[in-house]
């Protein structure tokens, strides 16, 4: 009898060589092994993470290299044989086993295109529960449980969804937007290469909760794996009908998968809104909301990835449940991504109150390099910095706005003692200006003059004076512009002026220099 072995096929772990292993143990194993190919467990740190499937559960061997196969075999590891590479279970490894995984519970554990292992593992139990529902119940349980939106704003779902839902009947579409450009973001990625069915299950369930019949997934073109997975899936589940038919033979939730180009500024919903539809990705002054008047001027709700990938579990196990976890008016876990000089970096679901010295320290295991952490940007390219005296912080929406920062996609970038906090600065105002829309003038010009002045104060060049203006720009932007993003490019501007002000006075040397 063959010996499951699970190699995940997530780009993460295809970028580290996990097909070349695959083979190398196929070629050696022959008829005694099955391999199966899983998302990643989010131990990006031990890609390829090779685990066998034994009595005692999942033993984890990695990072697996195919020069390593032959040994691996040597040391009966298809019976859980001790190897220097061993980690035991997988389960007991302490990164692992100190999360509190409700949305990424399946990835890395189930073949992500294999419905019956998907359903084995409580798949379905969601959306089974909302077709014996109401859609104003589904709606109330969404709202009950505290969700809010995962992409950065957090905005309450469920006030979305009873938006959506109390327009008039006709034509509603359900967008999830999985265009993620945030800097050392990866959650969303690997739920869709992981666990494609749990997205679909969600969308499902909010168009049962909206009374839409359409649905899209906006998904990056940087993530080719992603895109081919969700197309497998759809097509899987629309085979099974698992949407529903219509009489004409029709899935009655049809799902599309549509590829944006790299602008990140559609990762903001009406611009991505302006590029399902064809047009150039720019933002539209609100109101109208979306929920009113959005896709194709019809009610539609755009939700993040891993917003919709809670859904399924609210659904199958109650509001209650899913509140019972996080703090305050963060509810529920946010999947925290660890990135940047960081030695054991990757994917970390924790319930909203666990501290950023836990992640960085506890499960990140400090830098890479073995230098001090110099500050930590917690929310992505415009997210502010946070030094590590301030690491005691809970992280949650509340807790991250007081303390200067914000939670945006649960991105955490770790930079050491070498990084130039002028050039970050002027790094923010940079990404602004090539990324802007240029709809409006704060954000399109305002990035431009930014760092310039930046670039004047790294000179040395009237420096008091150009803080000062570099203030009232940073105002500007904030005030003026027509969404987030020039309205937060300040702030890692702000945050590493305010924490780091004597680097802020002219030339000067880093620790490395």
């Amino acid at each position: 009898m063959s010996v499951k072995v699970y190699i995940p096929c997530d780009a993460a772990a295809l970028s580290v060589g996990a097909d070349d292993v695959a083979r190398a143990i196929a070629a050696q194993g022959g008829d005694d092994v099955q391999i199966i190919r899983n998302g990643s467990r989010g131990m990006l740190y031990l890609e390829p993470l090779v685990e066998v499937e034994t009595a005692q559960g999942r033993m984890a061997y990695g990072p697996v290299s195919p020069d390593d196969v032959e040994s691996l075999f040597a040391a009966d590891f298809l019976a859980g044989g001790g190897h220097p590479l061993g980690h035991g279970l997988t389960e007991d490894i302490p990164y692992f086993a100190n999360q509190e995984r409700l949305t990424f519970a399946r990835v890395g554990v189930i073949d992500p295109l294999d419905l019956a292992d998907y359903e084995a593992h409580g798949g379905l139990s969601g959306l089974q529960a909302a077709l014996k529902m109401t859609a104003d119940e589904i709606v109330e349980t969404v709202l009950d449980s505290g969700l809010r939106g995962r992409g950065g704003a957090g905005f309450p779902t469920g006030i979305k969804w009873k938006t959506a839902l109390a327009q008039p009947d006709g034509q509603k579409y359900l967008c999830a937007n999985a265009d993620e450009g945030d800097s050392g973001t990866f959650a969303d990625r690997m739920l869709m290469e992981g666990d494609p069915f749990c997205l679909i299950e969600g969308m499902v369930i909010g168009a049962l909760g909206i009374g839409a019949d359409t649905g899209y997934i906006y998904i990056r073109s940087e993530y080719p794996h992603a895109i081919k997975t969700m197309r497998q899936a759809i097509d899987l589940w629309e085979n099974k009908g698992l949407s529903g038919w219509n009489d004409d033979g029709t899935p009655r939730f049809k799902l599309h998968v549509r590829v944006g180009a790299g602008a990140y500024i559609c990762g903001e919903e009406s611009s991505m809104l302006e590029s399902i539809e064809g047009k150039r990705g720019q933002v539209k002054v609100k109101p109208p909301i979306p929920a009113i008047k959005g896709l194709f001027d019809k009610p539609t709700i755009v939700n993040n990835i891993l917003t919709l990938g809670s859904v399924p579990y609210i659904l199958a196990n109650g509001a209650q449940a899913y509140a019972d976890f996080g703090q305050g008016r963060s509810k529920g876990t946010q999947p925290f991504q660890l990135a940047g000089d960081i030695k054991q970096g990757g994917l970390v679901e924790k319930a909203f109150g666990v501290t950023l010295k836990e992640l960085v320290e506890d499960f990140g295991g400090g830098t890479h390099t073995g230098r001090p952490v110099k500050a930590v940007q917690a929310g992505g390219p415009l997210g502010g910095y946070i030094v590590p005296h301030g690491f005691d912080v809970q992280m949650g929406y509340e807790t991250l706005s007081e303390a200067g920062a914000m939670l945006g996609h649960g991105g955490i970038v770790v930079y050491n003692d070498t990084t130039r906090m002028t050039t970050m600065a002027k790094y923010a105002m940079e990404f602004c200006e090539l990324e802007s829309c240029g709809k409006c003038t704060p954000c399109r010009v305002g990035a431009v003059r930014g760092k310039e002045l930046i670039e004047k104060i790294e000179q040395g060049e009237e420096v008091a004076a150009n803080i000062d203006v570099l203030e009232d720009l940073c105002d500007l932007m904030e005030e003026a512009s027509l969404c987030a993003m020039g309205g937060l490019t300040p702030m890692p501007v702000r945050t590493a002026m305010k924490l780091f002000p004597e680097e802020f006075t002219g030339p000067m040397k880093t620790a490395a220099e």
